[in-house]
């Protein structure tokens, strides 16, 4: 039987996703979450005519015969403005990002003025209106401040504040239910039998849907045991989505097609046209999805990339396609079988912004160092054609 096109198998996962529903958060608690609302400004910014620069507010008529001697009646100080009025003749004391008082139309900066005593005189030439922020010059209430859809950044959240929004409504995380399996694991700290090794899997991958915008319970290592799979499966079927890796194959010790079958699951596919990660599982149960991804670590990371983060990005509200991107290839490859190929590689880019991107020698899908390495996986599609050096190829930025 034919493998599934990775495309295909893409197509499929999404098929029928939205955004989850929205949620009203605190601003503080905003950062990297999607807005599923316009966010408008609540007043001005800034609010009143406001100092640019420490000096004194006159009126422009006082000063356009130099040097004009005025008289110093006041201060007007941030969260302290000068409640009189400038009136002719006179002048206040004002400081950056204090109102300008009533009657002030122009703010000579200091280093332009002699003091003496309450008596001030202005010595060089200053243009009406100078050294003055008018209201609203940031913006003005009701303007859009930050538009749906955006995924929140520091500067993103500031504005809003600005704007005096103390909240914000933003689509929900999903959440996920991650297990992995295997009698040879054991989790990080402990002491393996000469039979076991370290299990990496899960860390990552919960690393990783954290890193993609979702809440993550991991459940840990389950036995190869179907009891005890099934019953991990059963807690996970009330996530957004659960994830499993290791178990996906048909050894006799792989039970995790068994379970999801004995729960219900409906399987969409397993075996896709993809080096690293040919034994995905994919299925659904009403609105939980579940993927089934393979026990090799490097495998287990490459596919949760290409079928995870777009269907965590739909849920969160951002935009689910990856730029494509080409870089010219520093070595040879061969020519590719059916099997599309997510090559680990390092990406080099000049200052004239030209890519170059160099495979590993080592390919092997355990190799979590070269993995580590790589800035970038070279997409091969399936049945490509050998590559010489110089050869522009397409390229999947490492972003996890």
């Amino acid at each position: 039987m034919a493998l599934l096109p990775v495309d295909e198998a893409r197509r499929q996962i999404l098929q029928g996703v939205v955004p989850l529903p929205a949620e009203t958060i605190d601003l503080s608690q905003a950062l990297h979450r999607t807005l599923a609302r316009d966010v408008h400004a609540k007043r001005n910014q800034p609010p009143f005519a406001a100092s640019a620069m420490d000096g004194y507010a006159v009126r422009h008529e006082d000063i356009e015969v130099l040097p004009a001697t005025l008289t110093l009646v006041g201060t007007s100080a941030a969260g302290h403005g000068f409640k009189g009025r400038v009136k002719a003749g006179n002048t206040v004391r004002i400081l950056t990002g204090a109102p300008l008082p009533a009657g002030a139309d122009t703010v000579v900066i200091q280093e332009n003025v002699s003091v003496t005593g309450d008596r001030i005189s202005v010595e060089v030439a200053t243009p009406r209106g100078k050294n003055i922020r008018r209201a609203g010059l940031d913006f003005t209430k009701g303007d859009l401040l930050v538009a749906k859809g955006t995924l929140l950044k520091p500067r993103d959240i500031g504005l809003l504040a600005a704007g005096n929004n103390a909240t914000v409504k933003v689509y929900r995380k999903p959440r996920i239910v991650l297990f992995t399996t295997g009698d040879e694991l054991v989790l990080p700290g402990n002491r393996p039998r000469a039979d076991q090794i370290v299990s990496s899997n899960s860390h990552a991958l919960a690393a990783m849907g954290l890193a993609f915008g979702a809440e993550v319970i991991n459940l840990g290592i389950i036995a190869d045991d179907l009891r005890k799979t099934i019953a991990a499966v059963r807690k996970g079927l009330g996530a957004d989505v659960l994830m499993t890796t290791g178990g996906a194959s048909v050894g006799d010790h792989d039970y995790v097609q068994a379970a999801f079958k004995a729960c219900g699951v409906r399987l969409n596919f397993w075996k896709i046209a993809l080096r690293p990660g040919k034994p995905f599982m994919y299925g659904r149960k009403g609105p939980t999805h579940v993927m089934g991804l393979p026990g090799n670590p490097v495998s287990a990371l490459v596919t949760a990339r290409i079928f995870l983060k777009p269907l965590l990005s739909v849920m969160c509200g951002v935009d689910s396609e990856d730029p494509v991107l080409t870089a010219a290839l520093d070595g040879a490859l061969p020519r590719n079988d059916e099997r599309q190929d997510y090559i680990r590689a390092l990406l080099t880019v000049h200052p004239d912004g030209r890519r170059v991107v160099a495979p590993f020698a080592a390919q092997d899908s355990s190799m979590q160092r070269v993995m580590q390495s790589s800035q970038a996986l070279i997409v091969r599609p399936p049945l490509a054609p050998a590559a010489a050096s110089g050869d522009l190829v397409q390229v999947l930025l490492v972003d996890f």
